[in-house]
């Protein structure tokens, strides 16, 4: 019998590190679908062994440039539950504020650089900046709100500066705050712009039915901090993580695939929202219930949108804060750390999803061990049966047409696989 093969080995384009579609075709049919994984390991875990406390977190920034407020955040909370340590409500507001920015920055990223243009039928954004430049500069005017609320807080927009063990290094003035409420307040149109656009836009109406997982907290839609929950099993301790992300190794990846309860779950924006939907700002509801996406949506397609949602909703967030700091002002905080033997579990939900670094330090406050999970490397098994259902579900396409598919599907989870490759 004649067999006739194609394949698709390439890099995916408009995502963060290194991974390959493979399609395999016999018989007209799909006989290999295949998410590769290819970015070179990059050993931060071992990097981090024997570092004392206050490098620990200096150092977890720059496992990404992207996310790097997010994993000091885990390194923070890890070493400080290590060590004992309580973390004041005013740290703990500020800390919310630069988390807004790097969840802003991120998601328009996404949004506008490397998902918009597959719906513009363009190979990355530079051509829109002649067909569509005023979507171009919307997004690129949110992404810089994000950029200036991290430099404004955090010291400098990426790799931030003053987030420190029990607190900050250095303090916002009101001549800050102010500055960043005016900004904020700006920055509301670009917002409506952004929902209206995608109000417009088409999107694969794919489904398939999987575990979602984040954090949870009873008083605020949790990013920062929280138990971890899972839309199969409910509520966990942050200690029983290993049970929950359950981590192997595949032969065509250099990055970790995970699994719970079923064969794959995912993480991130949808996953929140399908969580924590009722913790929304208002305005953000709003987005929501215009996006279309309802209490529990099984679309992956939909995770950009999702990602708008996030933005309104820290938006809103950075608002509110912003106010209470104004109105309580900022007082002035000794940080006081005494090193102390123990472990420390940290976990955040990254823009790409639940992120966790366990730390166990010894007596002179240096790092025994070191694990680190990455959001990324939890969606890379659901990317692949995604990949798998919505090839069966559309053999009929031609081979442009599904690869186009495939690969918007890909970047809908916004993936940061040099992240993953830890």
């Amino acid at each position: 019998m004649k067999v006739k093969i194609k394949t698709q080995g390439n890099q995916i384009t408009r995502v963060e590190g290194h991974g390959s579609l493979v399609l395999r075709f016999s018989g007209g049919k799909p006989s290999v679908v295949r998410w590769d994984i290819t970015e070179s390991p990059r050993f931060f875990e071992f990097m981090l062994k024997g570092r004392p406390w206050h490098d620990a977190h200096v150092l977890a920034s720059r496992i990404c440039g992207i996310c790097s407020v997010s994993h000091q955040f885990a390194s923070l909370a890890a070493t400080e539950e290590a060590f004992g340590i309580h973390v004041s409500e005013q740290s703990i507001l500020l800390r919310k504020l630069l988390y807004a920015g790097e969840i802003i920055e991120s998601h328009m990223l996404h949004v506008y650089m490397l998902a918009i243009p597959d719906f513009f039928d363009a190979g990355s954004v530079f051509p829109l900046m002649e067909t569509a430049k005023d979507v171009v500069m919307t997004g690129l005017r949110l992404k810089k709100l994000g950029n200036d609320i991290k430099e404004l807080i955090g010291g400098r927009a990426i790799h931030p500066q003053t987030p420190m063990v029990g607190g900050f290094g250095r303090l916002p003035g009101k001549q800050t705050l102010l500055s960043l409420k005016n900004l904020l307040n700006e920055a509301i149109p670009d917002l409506l712009t952004t929902v209206e656009l995608f109000r417009g836009l088409s999107i694969s109406q794919f489904r398939r039915d999987t575990e979602y997982i984040s954090l949870t907290h009873p008083d605020e839609y949790a990013l920062i901090r929280g138990l971890l929950y899972s839309t199969e099993t409910g509520s966990a301790k942050l200690d029983e993580y290993a049970d929950i992300a359950i981590e192997y190794i595949v032969p065509h990846s250099t990055a970790k695939f995970a699994r719970h309860v079923r064969e794959s779950y995912a993480v991130g924006a949808l996953s929140r929202i399908n969580i924590n939907r009722k913790k929304l700002n208002p305005m953000a509801v709003q987005t929501a219930d215009e996006l279309g996406i309802g209490t529990i949506c099984s679309n992956p397609f939909v995770n950009t949108m999702a990602q708008i949602v996030e933005t309104v909703h820290e938006v809103e967030e950075a608002q509110d804060i912003v106010k209470k700091l104004l109105e309580n002002g900022i007082a002035e905080e000794k940080l006081t750390v005494e090193p102390r033997a123990g472990r420390g579990i940290g976990a955040v939900e990254a823009p790409r999803g639940l992120l966790i670094h366990d730390y166990i330090y010894d007596s002179n406050g240096r790092i025994v061990s070191a694990n680190c999970v990455i959001p990324t490397n939890q969606n890379h098994a659901n990317i692949q049966y995604d990949l798998e259902e919505l090839v069966r579900i559309n053999s009929d396409k031609n081979e442009d047409d599904l690869r186009k598919l495939c690969e918007m599907l890909i970047r809908s989870y916004d993936p940061c696989i040099s992240c993953s490759t830890h």
